[in-house]
C-alpha cells in the first residue's frame, strides 16, 4: 500500500517482470540496478527501504491515475477506498454489493450483500444488524425467563 496525492493504493508487484514494469511506470528505473532491490528477496529484506523510494513517486500523481498508469503498464493495482468511497463505487453498484436496509434509528443505510453468490442457496440480507440487546427480551423469554426476571436483569444491569 503506497500514498499518493490524495490517498492510498495497493499494488501487486512483487516478481521480476512485475517489479520491472512498476518501476518503469514510476520512472524509477535505477532502482533495478539498486542491490537492495535487485531480487525478490532482497526487495522483501529491504523493505521498508523500496518503499520510501517508491513512495517518492507515487506522490506526484493521484491515485486513479496511478490506477490508469499502472494498468496499462499490466501492473495490478487499485484504490483503498473508505467506507464512503466503497459505496458509491460504480463497481460495486453494478455488482449490487451493497443492499440497503432500514434501521430504526438511522434510516435507510447501505450493509454488504453476501460476498458470495450461491445458486441453489442464495443469500439475502433481510434486516439491519441487530443493536447491542435488541433481541434481549425474546431471547430470554424462548430460553424460559418470565416477563419479571428479565426485568430484573435489566434492573440490576445484568442485561
Amino acid at each position: 500500500m503506497f500514498k499518493t496525492a490524495d490517498g492510498h493504493l495497493n499494488i501487486a508487484a512483487s516478481g521480476q517482470h512485475m517489479f520491472r514494469r512498476l518501476c518503469e511506470a514510476l520512472g524509477t528505473e535505477p532502482l533495478l540496478d539498486d542491490p537492495r532491490f535487485r531480487t525478490a528477496p532482497d526487495r522483501s529484506k529491504n523493505r521498508k527501504a523500496l518503499a520510501v523510494e517508491l513512495e517518492k513517486g507515487f506522490a506526484k500523481r493521484t491515485t486513479q491515475e496511478w490506477v490508469e498508469v499502472l494498468n496499462a503498464k499490466g501492473v495490478p493495482s487499485g484504490p483503498i477506498l473508505d467506507v464512503k468511497q466503497v459505496y458509491e463505487n460504480e463497481q460495486i453498484r453494478h455488482l449490487k454489493m451493497a443492499v440497503p436496509v432500514k434501521h430504526p434509528a438511522l434510516g435507510e443505510v447501505l450493509v454488504q450483500a453476501p460476498p458470495v453468490t450461491l445458486s441453489r442457496t442464495p443469500g439475502a440480507i433481510r434486516t439491519h444488524a441487530p443493536d447491542t440487546g435488541e433481541h434481549n427480551d425474546q431471547i430470554l423469554t424462548e430460553l424460559g425467563y418470565s416477563p419479571a426476571d428479565i426485568d430484573s436483569l435489566r434492573n440490576d444491569k445484568i442485561i
